[in-house]
C-alpha cells in the first residue's frame, strides 16, 4: 500500500507505522485469492513482513525466501545493522526537503550503478511515483524498526540470500538471520552488488532464485 499504481488516499499512516500492518494485507491477499500454502520470496523489508506474517499462520508459508532482509538497520550495542541514528535523520531530512532530489541520489547508491543504468531508472521511477509524505512515512517505518525479537518465532524454513556488497544490508546481518530465526535456515551469498540485485544483477539472482525455490532445505 502506498506503492506503484495503489490510490495514496487509502494510505492508513496508523496502520503502516508498524510492519504489522503490512503483514496483515498480506495475510488478507493470500485469503482472498484462496492461498493455502505457498514459497514466499520476499525482497527487503517485504522479507521482513513474511516473516511476521509466518508467524501467525505458518500453515500459508512452505518456505520464506529472503533476499536482501534486515530485522533492524540501526546499530545497537552487539549487532551491527549498518546505520547510525543521525544517518538516519539525516536521510528522513533530505526526503522531506527536496523529495525528488532525494530520489535521485538515493536511487543509484540503493541499486549500485549509475543513472544511466536501466536498473536505477528503474527504481528511480518507482520513487518518484510514491507520494512524497507517504514515502518519508514508510522510509520512517523501515529505518526504524525492530523486529529481532521475533525472529526465534518465525519457524517455517527460510533461504536468506545477499548480495556482497549491499548499502543497505551488511552481510553480517544474514548470518544474523541465520543464527536467530526459529526455524531451518540457510545462508547464500551472492557475487552481486547492491540492495536490489534483481533489477543490478538479474543473471546472478534469477537462477539462485530459482533453484532456493525448488529445492528444500537440507538440515
Amino acid at each position: 500500500m502506498g506503492a506503484g499504481p495503489t490510490n495514496p488516499d487509502y494510505f492508513d499512516f496508523s496502520r503502516y507505522a508498524t510492519l504489522e500492518g503490512y503483514a496483515l494485507d498480506l495475510l488478507a491477499i493470500l485469503q482472498e485469492l484462496r492461498v493455502s500454502s505457498c514459497i514466499y520470496v520476499g525482497h527487503s523489508v517485504s522479507a521482513v513482513i513474511g516473516a511476521i506474517a509466518s508467524i501467525s499462520r505458518p500453515d500459508l508459508f512452505s518456505k520464506l525466501v529472503l533476499l536482501s532482509a534486515s530485522p533492524r538497520y540501526l546499530n545497537d550495542v552487539d549487532y551491527y545493522g549498518g546505520f547510525e541514528q543521525e544517518e538516519l535523520d539525516e536521510l528522513f531530512e533530505a526526503m522531506g526537503s527536496n523529495y525528488k532530489a532525494w530520489c535521485s541520489g538515493f536511487a543509484p547508491l540503493c541499486v549500485g550503478g549509475d543513472m544511466e543504468s536501466v536498473a536505477v531508472q528503474e527504481f528511480s521511477r518507482t520513487l518518484f511515483n510514491i507520494r512524497p509524505d507517504i514515502a518519508l512515512s514508510v522510509a520512517q517505518t523501515i529505518f526504524q524498526s525492530d523486529v529481532r525479537s521475533l525472529l526465534p518465532l518465525v519457524t517455517v524454513p527460510c533461504h536468506i540470500v545477499q548480495s556482497t556488497k549491499d548499502l543497505a544490508v551488511p552481510v553480517v546481518v544474514s548470518e544474523y538471520l541465520h543464527k536467530h530465526l526459529g526455524g531451518d535456515s540457510i545462508v547464500e551469498v551472492m557475487p552481486s552488488e547492491g540492495h536490489l540485485p534483481q533489477l543490478s544483477s538479474p543473471d546472478i539472482v534469477i537462477p539462485v532464485l530459482l533453484r532456493h525455490i525448488q529445492h528444500d532445505i537440507a538440515v
